[in-house]
């Protein structure tokens, strides 16, 4: 039987992030459960339910360095914000809102983690399909798509800067999957694979991915997107 690992999830009050809480809860490991929102989460027994914004570096300055943890194995970067707007309709703010959750918030983490962060350590960053160069764009989401595929530049970056120390850093591309997230932004669309699904798999590969994956940026989805 395996140990049980310390593991962080950011932005886990709801979709994926809420399904990977319960997964890795039933899985037996130690879970950190990251989110504005906490109200659904400091009721689940056995999980460290942190209210945090990850816009400010300040708030993550002060939980890591009164978190209570010498190490941690697993940093799941799943927050994630979506605004659907049309480009000519989105403002500089909109842009700078999304950008400070997905990228700024992401490397912010990152960075005041290194130290309790090893070799063995695995970041995972939750990107998506419509960061990756070349796949198929919805229209709409300037601002969300293109802060995704800063995110999967900065994950094939941090690989290089930490691949003699570690941690190890990779990212999957996420395909359309069925969460609140989709469908405020697609009250209409029905994704093929639900938030329990996804959480399944992006629990494992956290786990063991980055024994044969660093710097990698890796597509799942059947489609494009």
């Amino acid at each position: 039987m395996h140990l049980p690992k310390h593991v962080i999830v950011t932005g886990a009050s709801r979709g994926i992030g809420r399904a990977l809480i319960d997964t890795f809860q039933n899985l037996g490991h130690h879970v950190w459960a990251l989110s504005r929102n906490i109200d659904e989460l400091k009721h689940i027994k056995g999980i460290h339910a942190v209210s945090i914004d990850l816009s400010d570096e300040q708030q993550i300055t002060d939980w890591v360095g009164s978190c209570g943890v010498d190490h941690f194995d697993v940093l799941i970067n799943n927050a994630g914000m979506l605004i659907n707007k049309p480009f000519s309709e989105t403002t500089s703010a909109d842009f700078e809102a999304v950008y400070r959750v997905n990228v700024f918030g992401a490397a912010q983490l990152i960075r005041h983690l290194l130290p309790l962060l090893s070799v063995d350590s695995h970041i995972l960053n939750i990107s998506s399909m419509g960061g990756v160069n070349g796949s198929a764009k919805f229209a709409g989401l300037s601002a969300y798509s293109s802060s995704k595929g800063a995110l999967g530049i900065l994950t094939e970056l941090l690989a290089e800067e930490f691949k003699d120390k570690g941690p190890r850093c990779n990212a999957l591309a996420l395909g359309a999957v069925q969460t609140e997230m989709l469908a405020e932004a697609f009250p209409d669309y029905e994704a093929p694979v639900s938030a329990t699904e996804m959480a399944s798999y992006i629990a494992d590969f956290s786990l063991n991915g980055h024994r044969l994956y660093n710097g990698k940026v890796l597509p799942i989805s059947q489609s494009t997107p």
